[in-house]
C-alpha cells in the first residue's frame, strides 16, 4: 500500500446509515477519528434526518436525499468553521442520525390513582391508562434535552420520562374537563383527541417531539366503588319489589319439591305478615261482645198476663288479647335482617336501601329499626 492510499484511508468520503433496529430514536455516527473531505456524499433516506455538530455547536440540518458536502451546502458550519472562501482540506464534526418515523404502541398508565371531585360519587380515586404514538420533529431540541452525546440512543431510554409527563397531563386536561366518572367510558375517543392539542405544546416545546395519537383504553374505579355500583344496578333491576316477591312464590311453585319450599319461605312470610295486620287491625276496633237484646211482646189489654221480666244482661267480660295479635305487635318494628327474610334478599341490600333513603329506619345505637309502615310503604313504591 502506497502513502498516498494511507492518507487516502484516513478521510471520509461517503456518510450513511443503514438502520436495522425498530427501536433507536437518535444514533451518532463513527467517524473513527476520521476526517471529513471536500466533496464527500451524505447519504439521507426517508425517515431520516441528519444534524451536523461542530465543537458543540448545532450545524447544518439535512432532510432526506443526496448531499454533497462544499460550502454552498453547509453554510451553518462554513461559518462555524470560519471558510470565508471555501474549504479545501478535510474537517472533523459529529454526525447525528435521527430516526423521524412514527414509533407506535407506546403504552402509558397512571402509577397512582387519580383524585378527582366528582358529581356522582364527590371524591373518588381513578386509575387510566392507554396508548400512544410519536414522531420527532425537532432535531436540534431533541439532542440536546433528550439524547445527547448518546452513541445509539433507544425508544425503552426515553419511556419512563414520556409515560410519567403524559400522565402528568392527562392528570390536569381530565380534572378540567369535569366529566363524570361513569361518562369516561362513552368518551375514551373524545377525551384523546381533546388532549392532543394539550399534549403536544408542551411535549414539543420540552423534547422536539409530536403525539399523532393518543388513547385511552380503560379508566377504572376503586374495587368498594365497583362493588356499590353492582349492588345499585341490581336493586334498579329489580324493580317493584312487591312484584318480584309475587314472582319468586309463582316460580317456586312450579319447581315443587324441596327445592320450591325454601324458595317460597321468603314469599310465605311476607303474605302471612299482611295476614297478621289485618287480625290486628279487627281485634283493635273491637273490645267485647255485646249481649243479644232481650225478645217481648206486648198483652192484649184485659187479658190479664203481665209481661215477663226480661232476664238480667250477664255482664260482659273482657276478651284477652289473642295470641294472633301479639304476633303481628311484635312485626311492628322490624330490624334489617328480618325485613331481608320476608323480601328474599341479602342483608345488605336492605342496608344498601336505607342507606340510600329508599327505606325508611331509625337508628338506634349502632342498630337500625324499620317501622312497619315505612316497609310497607317501600313495598308499595
Amino acid at each position: 500500500m502506497g502513502l498516498f492510499d494511507v492518507f487516502q484511508n484516513q478521510f471520509i468520503d461517503i456518510i450513511e446509515w443503514t438502520d436495522d433496529s425498530r427501536d433507536t430514536l437518535s444514533y451518532r455516527w463513527p467517524d473513527e477519528d476520521k476526517e471529513i473531505k471536500n466533496g464527500a456524499q451524505l447519504i439521507v433516506r426517508e425517515s431520516q434526518l441528519v444534524q451536523f455538530v461542530s465543537t458543540g455547536q448545532y450545524a447544518d440540518l439535512f432532510q432526506p436525499g443526496k448531499h454533497t458536502l462544499a460550502t454552498q451546502n453547509i453554510p451553518i458550519l462554513s461559518t462555524l468553521q470560519g471558510w470565508k472562501y471555501g474549504f479545501n482540506s478535510p474537517f472533523k464534526c459529529d454526525v447525528y442520525y435521527l430516526n423521524t418515523r412514527l414509533f407506535t404502541g407506546n403504552k402509558w398508565g397512571t402509577a397512582n390513582p387519580i383524585m378527582m371531585r366528582d358529581r356522582d360519587f364527590g371524591v373518588v380515586r381513578l386509575r387510566a391508562f392507554g396508548s400512544y404514538d410519536f414522531r420527532i420533529v425537532d432535531a436540534p431540541k431533541f439532542l440536546k434535552e433528550v439524547a445527547g452525546t448518546d452513541q445509539n440512543f433507544r425508544l425503552d431510554e426515553f419511556a419512563d420520562t414520556m409515560r410519567s409527563r403524559i400522565v402528568s397531563v392527562f392528570t390536569e386536561a381530565l380534572a378540567r374537563a369535569g366529566v363524570p366518572a361513569l361518562d369516561v367510558a362513552q368518551r375514551y375517543s373524545e377525551l384523546g383527541e381533546a388532549l392532543l392539542p394539550i399534549v403536544n405544546p408542551a411535549i414539543r416545546d420540552k423534547y422536539g417531539l409530536e403525539i399523532t395519537t393518543f388513547l385511552i383504553e380503560n379508566v377504572s374505579v376503586p374495587p368498594e366503588v365497583e362493588q356499590a355500583i353492582d349492588k345499585r344496578s341490581s336493586m334498579a333491576v329489580v324493580g317493584n319489589l312487591n312484584d318480584y316477591v309475587k314472582y319468586q312464590l309463582g316460580t317456586a311453585m312450579g319447581q315443587g319439591g324441596e327445592a320450591g319450599a325454601a324458595a317460597t319461605a321468603p314469599a310465605q312470610m311476607a303474605m302471612g305478615f299482611g295476614m297478621a295486620q289485618e287480625m290486628m287491625r279487627s281485634m283493635q276496633g273491637t273490645s267485647g261482645f255485646a249481649p243479644a237484646p232481650t225478645a217481648g211482646f206486648a198483652p192484649a189489654p184485659g187479658s190479664g198476663f203481665a209481661p215477663a221480666p226480661a232476664a238480667a244482661p250477664a255482664p260482659v267480660a273482657a276478651a284477652a288479647p289473642a295470641p294472633a295479635a301479639a304476633s303481628a305487635a311484635a312485626l311492628e318494628v322490624l330490624t334489617p335482617e328480618q325485613a331481608a327474610q320476608l323480601l328474599g334478599v341479602p342483608v345488605e341490600d336492605v342496608m344498601a336501601a336505607i342507606t340510600a333513603g329508599d327505606l325508611k329506619a331509625r337508628k338506634i345505637g349502632s342498630a337500625y329499626r324499620i317501622a312497619k309502615s315505612a316497609f310497607d310503604e317501600f313495598l308499595r313504591g
